[in-house]
């Protein structure tokens, strides 16, 4: 079966084996407690920079998601896009990581391109993308059994249809399914070409309580179109067609509420005139 690389292995994240498995167990020894009901948990949303910045939160949705059992498939929405991009899949093969490989569920990936059109990527015939690959370890070291199907859906509300058939398919095979939608927020500063406050402490506290708080808010809402268009309008999250996908996904799956299980920007790890911001999310039945 071929194997995708883990191409930010050693870079954005450690590479080893050994310092992975470290690394989880630190961030997981330091995370907070899951804020919602145990075992109802159906997904939620990650941040996707280097582990150094949001690995922690990334790190404590997903063990939130592990409710002593694996799901036999999660479904992970990712890549940058704009509103006229193309779907993407990949549909067979297995991705590398440090920990081992994860596999493809290819019988979910396979009906769901029956239906849609996608661009299906390959293991050797990809997008660089850290959004998904980020958060295999994790998947990996939480929940072992667990095959994926990673998809890059773009910022429309077309796409909310594919992530809700996507549900369906997985749950009508008889699959325990979770979702994950990876997402960053605002992304401030003269090196992203954004500074509609300026620098310093004011645009700091505007991103944290005003920008990054629209889209975050909407998000615990659960409300997948207004994830959609609030980001488009205010460039508060970097990949919202992954996060509003993720949201109608796990409402199919019986989610009735969304907690917040952090937030932080790369500001409060390493200063800086230019900033992301960074949110945890769990969906709970």
């Amino acid at each position: 079966m071929d194997v995708r690389r883990a191409d930010l292995a050693g870079s954005w994240y450690p590479g080893r084996e050994s310092a992975c498995s470290k690394a989880i167990e630190e961030f997981s020894g330091s995370s907070r407690p899951c804020p919602g009901e145990p075992n109802t948990a159906v997904g939620g949303i990650v941040p996707h920079a280097g582990w150094a910045f949001s690995g922690k939160i990334a790190c404590n949705v997903i063990k939130c998601l592990n409710h002593g059992s694996d799901p036999d498939t999660c479904i992970i929405f990712g890549h940058h896009m704009h509103p006229e991009s193309d779907n993407l899949i990949m549909s067979k093969g297995r991705w590398e990581t440090p920990l081992g490989q994860v596999e493809v569920d290819s019988a979910v990936a396979e009906r769901l391109t029956e239906e849609f059109h996608f661009t299906e990527e390959t293991a050797s015939r990809y997008q660089n993308d850290n959004t998904i690959e980020l958060q295999l370890p994790f998947i990996k070291y939480f929940l072992p059994g667990t095959k994926i199907v990673p998809i890059g859906l773009p910022p429309r509300v077309a796409s909310l249809e594919i992530a809700k058939r996507a549900a369906q398919i997985s749950e009508g095979m008889g699959k325990m399914t979770t979702v994950l939608g990876s997402t960053d927020l605002t992304h401030y500063g003269h090196n992203y070409g954004y500074t509609p406050k300026g620098v310093g402490e004011e645009a700091v506290e505007w991103v944290k309580r005003v920008n990054d708080r629209r889209a975050v808010n909407l998000m615990v809402e659960m409300d997948p179109e207004g994830v959609i268009k609030e980001s488009l309008e205010n460039y508060n999250a970097c990949c919202s067609g992954a996060a509003g996908a993720a949201i109608m996904a796990a409402k199919e799956l019986g989610a009735k509420e969304g907690q917040e299980v952090d937030y932080l920007t790369s500001y409060d790890i390493r200063p800086d005139s230019s900033f992301v911001g960074y949110v945890g999310i769990i969906f709970y039945k």
